[in-house]
């Protein structure tokens, strides 16, 4: 094995790396799903009636962002099972790593739209251009610029 201070074969990396991809996966879940009941109930709520048209159409666009997450973290699972025994953990676990980072994005722009349409429908515009632009920046920086950052570091120092 190229690169990897771990004293493993490749097929226990891979168990490794697999393992660890869906013991994240079962910490985003949960709030992706919580997110998404949420969501789902929001239209029943009799005061929905007094959305105005930018905050229904932010709801629809959320509330397909959090199905998109939903389906997208969800993905290794299914793809893991529907391959199971025909020694495609390689590919499992590659394909989930990109699907798990798209669902996070998915995800992070569903708590912004969550966030955002909370706060239009209690404030005014100006609120909720700050609080969009809070939650952005606090969920970019948090979840992609700083594990990018390292990530670049360490490649830097291989």
């Amino acid at each position: 094995m190229t690169g990897s201070p771990r004293d493993e074969e490749e097929w226990e990396r891979l168990d490794r790396n697999l393992d660890e991809l869906l013991q994240e996966l079962r910490i985003a879940l949960p709030g992706v799903q919580v997110l998404f009941a949420f969501l789902l109930a929001v239209p029943f709520q009799r005061r929905f009636e007094q959305v105005t048209d930018f905050q229904q159409s932010l709801y629809f666009v959320t509330l397909l962002l959090a199905a998109a997450s939903m389906f997208l973290l969800m993905a290794p699972t299914a793809f893991h099972r529907i391959t199971f025994r025909k020694q495609q953990k390689e590919k499992i676990v590659q394909l989930s790593n990109r699907l798990s980072i798209a669902g996070l994005a998915a995800l992070a722009l569903a708590v912004i739209g969550a966030v955002s349409l909370i706060t239009d429908f209690l404030y005014d515009s100006t609120a909720t251009i700050v609080v969009a632009a809070a939650a952005t920046l606090i969920a970019f920086l948090c979840w992609f610029l700083l594990p990018l950052r390292i990530r670049l570091r360490a490649r830097r120092t291989e």
